[in-house]
């Protein structure tokens, strides 16, 4: 993780918020871990998430809890360790997610959790009791700990395809939509992360050796690399997302209108990792994301919208992205 890949001085607040003593308390911890502490006078400053790594570790280290004081039982120092240590001796994701969501049901008094299977989808459910909602930076850091686990063990990123929170949407989100999805949605009747089925048949083969990089390297590299919405691959998706589908420019017309030749366009789509066709998709995955969550809306309605030919060729573009096919995903995403 380089240096430019920041996180929020938003985050670095709400870390600080239970797990430590305002004033000068906080003062030295943010200095030993190479902060300013002016940045927390400044709303949109932004830190080196290795910073922000560094901080996660020096408060858990100091309150012996690697959960931020965020419930009444500590998540003590080590219990990141035993949970991986837990997970990685089963044989496929779905294990090792009953493995390690049952540790983090006995340890966290607040947040137990259960995987569910539904078809071509999963979904891990919080199973709070009646209280009020936690914290969204409460919701976000167990999601960030699953979620991070969960890939490490895959060997690859596993697309989350919704995630819903009881909590009310806070006044921050832009890193937790960078971190988890586009698709966040808030004031639900529970808390739980939506993704596809097939990823739990993911085998587990990770080593002990494995194991004492990754844990040397934690929690840096469960935090996602900020985007620059100013990159051409933000502002295209940005400019997509405004037009109806049937109207979204060929390349050679992008480029044009980006002043550049379509062999530039791709080049430096290129180095950001991007292909104009894969801006296309992921726009049209997160448009019909939204609209499946809205009964009103018809399949053919959202096909016409994203500019399939019919609701047939819909289907099949949304089952490749999702694994799932848009009936199944929107009787789950409804059904409260």
């Amino acid at each position: 993780m380089s240096e430019k890949d920041t996180i929020s001085m938003q985050l670095v607040r709400e870390a600080l918020l239970q797990s430590c003593a305002p004033g000068a308390a906080t003062e030295e911890v943010l200095n030993k871990v190479g902060i300013d502490p002016a940045l927390l006078q400044t709303a949109d400053a932004r830190v080196p998430a290795t910073a922000y790594a560094r901080l996660w570790r020096l408060l858990a280290r100091r309150g012996d809890d690697e959960f931020f004081g965020m419930d009444p039982r500590k998540l003590k120092s080590g219990s990141l360790a035993f949970l991986c240590q837990c997970s990685m001796v089963q044989p496929n994701l779905a294990a090792a997610l009953a493995s390690g969501l049952g540790f983090l049901s006995l340890m966290l008094e607040h947040l137990p959790a259960q995987l569910v299977r539904q078809q071509s989808l999963a979904e891990i459910v919080l199973q709070e009791d009646d209280q009020d909602p936690r914290r969204a930076f409460t919701y976000f850091t167990y999601w960030m700990i699953v979620h991070g686990v969960a890939c490490w063990l895959a060997g690859r990123r596993i697309p989350i395809l919704a995630i819903e929170l009881r909590c009310p949407e806070p006044d921050f989100c832009d890193d937790y939509q960078v971190m988890f999805s586009e698709n966040l949605r808030f004031d639900r009747p529970r808390t739980r992360m939506i993704f596809s089925a097939e990823c739990l048949d993911l085998p587990i083969k990770r080593t002990a050796e494995e194991l004492k990089r990754f844990l040397a390297q934690a929690p840096a590299n469960i935090l996602v690399k900020y985007r620059d919405p100013q990159s051409l691959a933000s502002r295209i998706k940005h400019d997509l997302r405004q037009l109806p589908a049937e109207h979204w420019p060929e390349t050679e017309a992008l480029a044009q209108r980006l002043c550049m030749s379509a062999s530039t366009l791709r080049r430096r789509l290129a180095e950001e990792g991007q292909t104009y066709q894969g801006l296309k998709d992921s726009v049209r995955k997160e448009l019909a994301i939204v609209w499946l969550a809205e009964p009103s809306i018809s399949f053919a309605e959202i096909a016409t919208r994203l500019g399939f030919a019919d609701a047939s060729s819909f289907y099949k573009a949304f089952r490749k992205w999702s694994g799932s096919n848009p009936g199944h995903y929107r009787s789950l995403i409804l059904n409260d």
